[in-house]
């Protein structure tokens, strides 16, 4: 195992020389994301890696324990109420709270060209949890240009559990992704408050700004949504599907969770830190598609469970396919 430094943030590149991530230790983080014959990235990122300790907008972490937010910062197990931190909005938690996983220095493990591991301990009463878990994120590449994404973890006591790739991607390399082509797998989502707490209910997307069943542009409404994709955890599917028209290059997304959030970076601003596409990240800079389970499942019975008992182990596998445009139509 490579020596462990608590404030240091090791950086490791992966490729199959097709597709190379840059991965950060810090959040288990994917930096930079290069496809070959493409002069830009694929994913927003900071350039500086000192930045991903900031409280930013979780720029390619892996976000948990508990991804997206928790109403009121409480939830109940097994007869008892656990409060945790509540960073958002100062009334809610949101990704596991601010010194959650995407803020922690994950231990870096078993390198080879094209494949590299992460790993990272959560103790009992972290962030107010409770329960402990082992974390292990273990990226690779495989061909043609896949970066794959498998998460596991092991409950120690039982726990909430619910990790998810903060990656927010614009596959033109700059410009708003309002022009970005995006099909989702998704027949319902969840309405949220003005609050972007869940409704409880389930509805269609069908008649909605967010219907993206067939292959449409992005457009300029507000995404920060959960794509009801099932109502388990699944095998590994197709979920969801996403273009940039100018750069032609074609983003395939397949995961095994219940939910796919999508958030269209309507607050992104990164005023002058300088990032991996060199210019500042603006508003609508980039799209997160998050694969999870759904947010507040703890406090929506009727949600897809994020409960993990003692000794019960967590897997989350999310296959990221690129592709050129041209090379699907030929």
């Amino acid at each position: 195992m490579i020596p462990h430094k608590a404030n240091k943030q090791a950086v490791v590149q992966i490729s199959n020389g097709t597709l190379t991530a840059t991965l950060g230790s810090i959040g288990a983080s994917l930096i930079d994301l290069r496809l070959d014959g493409v002069d830009h990235p694929l994913v927003l990122g900071w350039k500086a890696p000192s930045e991903y300790l900031r409280n930013d907008p979780y720029l390619g972490c892996i976000v948990g324990r508990c991804a997206n937010r928790i109403s009121n910062g409480q939830y109940a197990l097994n007869g008892k109420t656990y409060s945790v931190e509540r960073n958002f909005l100062g009334k809610h938690c949101l990704h596991g709270g601010s010194k959650g996983a995407a803020r922690q220095n994950w231990r870096r493990n078993n390198q080879t060209e094209n494949a590299v591991s992460f790993e990272l301990e959560i103790p009992e009463g972290d962030m107010g949890f409770g329960g402990a878990l082992s974390v292990k994120a273990h990226y690779s590449i495989t061909s043609p240009a896949t970066l794959n994404l498998d998460i596991r973890a092991i409950a120690t006591g039982d726990t909430i559990c619910n990790f998810t790739p903060h990656w927010y991607f614009n596959l033109n390399g700059d410009g708003d992704i309002g022009d970005h082509l995006l099909r989702v797998r998704a027949q319902d989502y969840l309405p949220v408050d003005d609050e972007l707490i869940p409704l409880g209910s389930v509805e269609p997307v069908r008649n909605t700004p967010y219907d993206f069943q067939t292959l449409r542009p992005v457009g300029d409404a507000p995404l920060d949504h959960n794509f009801c994709i099932a109502r388990e955890r699944i095998r590994l599917k197709h979920i969801a599907q996403l273009h940039g028209l100018r750069s032609g290059v074609a983003l395939d997304l397949h995961s095994t969770e219940p939910g796919l959030q999508i958030y269209s970076g309507d607050f992104l601003d990164s005023a002058d830190l300088p990032t991996v596409f060199g210019a500042p990240y603006s508003t609508r800079s980039g799209l997160a598609l998050e694969p999870q389970g759904w947010p507040d499942a703890i406090n929506n019975p009727s949600f897809p469970s994020v409960v993990f008992m003692d000794g019960q182990e967590y897997h989350h596998q999310s296959q990221y396919m690129f592709s050129r445009l041209s090379d699907r139509h030929s």
